[in-house]
């Protein structure tokens, strides 16, 4: 999926030109996010990354937030032949960005940025 795409200048004239200047990759993995909802309740909710970059998170989410609000993602990393082991993830940032889709009003586009902080954690093998 284009990331591009995902983003219309009217509503957000500078996402596209933010995207440009870094790498970004997108992705689907899945992802735990938490956080606090527009209503000040804790939500929890699974979905999947559509795009990742050292900066930037964009996913969809089904529980409303606001711009400015924190985020935490959970994330585990699959094991590849260039990664020894699974990894876990935790990274958190701050709405800068959110749309509710045009085909369900319900769920909304999310742009994340991301703090400098974050931990990774080696998944240890597990035999079945």
């Amino acid at each position: 999926m284009d990331t591009k795409k995902l983003l219309d200048k009217p509503s957000y004239p500078n996402a596209i030109n933010d995207v440009k200047r870094e790498r970004t990759f997108e992705l689907s993995l899945p992802a735990l996010v938490t956080g606090i909802n527009a209503a000040g309740g804790e939500f929890k909710e699974f979905t999947e990354l559509i795009s990742l970059s050292s900066q930037e998170a964009i996913f969809r989410l089904d529980s409303r937030v606001i711009i400015g609000s924190r985020l935490n993602i959970s994330l585990e990393v699959p094991k590849t032949l260039f990664l020894e082991n699974q990894l876990k993830v935790d990274i958190s940032g701050n709405v800068k960005f959110a749309k509710s889709e045009p085909d369900d009003a319900k769920r909304q586009l999310i742009i994340l940025r991301l703090n400098k902080n974050y931990k990774i954690k080696p998944i240890p093998f597990r035999k079945n």
